[in-house]
């Protein structure tokens, strides 16, 4: 492979991790996935408070 092609190719695939990456974090903080990450982020002091009020009962 020559050093153009070579150049070629890893700037293309370069692009195509950018853009990749660049769709990912946009997908991930849509503020339409607020309420699921909300939930998600309150499922740990769930799960306490479940195993506390059943030690007591």
């Amino acid at each position: 492979m020559s050093s153009t092609t070579y150049g070629w190719v890893a700037g293309i695939s370069t692009l195509i991790s950018m853009v990749a990456f660049i769709g990912v974090v946009a997908w991930s903080y849509n503020h339409r996935r607020a309420a699921e990450y909300d939930r998600a982020a309150r499922m740990p002091l769930e799960e306490d408070s479940d195993l506390k009020s059943g030690a007591q009962s």
